[in-house]
């Protein structure tokens, strides 16, 4: 199991507001910034965003590298895959495939997917044997 992520992203503040628009349709609807120092880094700005008291997606300025990482978000629900997709493109995401059965990996994998604005690949995804 992953216990977290970091997204680099170029405009700090776009990147929030389009997270704390889009997460919550899916539950992640807790927001932390953390502030630190790292031996090897040095400063850190993190923008968190979790559920059920735990912090897992964060967000950190710098320069993105979107071709390196794709997130899959849980979703509980085909109508939640919808309903989220349809708020990311109000959002300023880029549609990479709309809702619908991704039958390359079965028949009951249900998913959406966008690019975010530093053009990150998210997708939505619903398994109906996993629920």
């Amino acid at each position: 199991m992953i216990d977290h992520i970091f997204l680099t992203v170029r405009d700090m503040d776009r990147s929030i507001a389009f997270y704390d628009t889009v997460l919550p349709m899916l539950g992640i609807t807790s927001r932390l910034d953390y502030q630190g120092a790292s031996e090897v880094e040095g400063p850190i700005e993190l923008k968190g965003f979790g559920a059920k008291g735990r912090m897992f997606f964060w967000l950190r300025k710098g320069t993105p590298a979107p071709g390196a990482v794709h997130v899959g978000f849980v979703a509980d629900s085909e109508d939640q895959v919808n309903a989220t997709h349809a708020q990311a493109l109000s959002c300023g995401a880029v549609d990479v495939h709309p809702p619908g059965a991704q039958r390359h990996y079965d028949p009951r994998y249900y998913a959406a997917q966008v690019k975010d604005p530093d053009g990150y690949s998210l997708e939505f995804v619903y398994k109906s044997w996993q629920h």
